[in-house]
């Protein structure tokens, strides 16, 4: 395995400490959560985007825009309606008149989505047509207005939010925009002594002052020196192993694939656990990849690219419910060789790794 450079490790420990510095600014405003904004600051790091999804009121977007302000970035809210259109997002020509000359020509005007971090908020509430203005923005890091590309502030995000219990109405985003989202986050309820702290703390005259940790310029250089992290072949494997056995067409797959999975994750499922260990191990602190990070990593890369079919529906078996059954069956490289040396059924089409 190779090591990184000494100057990559030094940048590590900086980031693993940094991580530790964001989270204290943010529990200054937020109570609880902690596995969110671990997997939001994972989607950062990874230059992802994410969806979270939760009931109203369970501060999804003052969880982002704290976030924000705590790593100094550009931030800027889209509030998703049915009448929203798409240049209202990505901007819109506009004809200017030179006084001195009475020379008229077109200027482009920048809309909100130029900037480092985009609340997409309730986005599943905009027709199609808005939603998939997004599209290039997220993939390409550019916007198209009349024919002339424009690009976009690096490093940029899209962290949208969804409410889960309010569907009519709503345009549900199609499998190809989902795709695009690294991770599918699930917003849950806080504790009581969580939710008693919450009461007191907005229900008080309390000022809060955010301490911002990173700029634009050192995430982008971070995520630069994430990539090099190293990861051995049978962790690598095992992520591969995790996305390719959730298609029903797979030889080997589960028979609770078989029976309640419609569709599978693509490639990107593995890529983005892969991508999204290198980046749990750095803010812990490590220099490679293990087993658990590919499994932390599992339910929020997989939930939102595992489409269950009407048996799944009709009992009530939800994505989460078959990735749980998955990380179950399939076993680690160290799992393998304390069995003996018999694989089970859906190791044995793979190398010994």
């Amino acid at each position: 395995m190779q090591n990184l450079p000494t100057s990559d490790r030094e940048a590590v420990a900086a980031l693993a400490t940094s991580y530790r510095q964001i989270t204290q600014e943010l529990g200054k405003v937020i109570v609880g959560q902690q596995a969110v904004i671990e997997q939001l600051l994972i989607a950062i790091f990874a230059r992802g985007h994410c969806l979270l999804v939760g009931v109203p009121g369970l501060a999804k977007t003052l969880m982002i825009r704290t976030l924000a302000s705590a790593l100094s970035l550009k931030f800027s809210r889209i509030q998703f309606t049915p009448d929203l259109m798409p240049a209202d997002i990505t901007g819109t020509e506009v004809i200017q008149e030179d006084r001195a000359t009475g020379r008229r020509d077109y200027r482009f005007l920048p809309g909100p989505i130029f900037a480092h971090i985009i609340l997409a908020d309730e986005i599943n509430r905009t027709p199609p047509k808005t939603q998939a203005a997004l599209l290039e923005a997220m993939q390409e890091q550019q916007v198209t207005v009349g024919g002339e590309k424009h690009l976009l502030p690096e490093p940029f995000f899209v962290l949208a939010t969804q409410n889960p219990i309010e569907q009519e109405g709503t345009y549900p985003l199609p499998e190809a925009q989902l795709d695009r989202f690294m991770l599918h986050v699930w917003v849950d309820y806080p504790t009581e002594d969580e939710e008693l702290e919450i009461v007191k703390r907005t229900t008080a005259d309390r000022e809060v002052h955010l301490t911002p940790t990173l700029a634009a310029e050192q995430i982008m250089q971070l995520t630069r020196i994430i990539r090099k992290v190293p990861v051995a072949d049978h962790v690598a494997r095992y992520a591969l192993r995790l996305a390719r056995l959730t298609r029903h067409t797979e030889p080997d797959a589960p028979d609770f694939i078989r029976e309640y999975v419609q569709w599978g994750a693509g490639p990107r499922a593995s890529q983005y656990m892969v991508l999204g260990g290198k980046v749990r191990a750095v803010l812990e602190g490590r220099y490679h990849v293990s087993h658990d990070d590919i499994r932390a990593l599992a339910p929020p890369v997989l939930r939102h690219r595992i489409k269950t079919n009407f048996n799944a529906d009709a009992e009530g078996i939800a994505a989460d419910e078959i990735i749980r059954r998955l990380l179950d069956c399939v076993p680690t490289v160290d799992e393998r060789e304390g069995g003996r040396g018999r694989q089970p059924d859906v190791f044995r089409s793979a190398d010994a790794g």
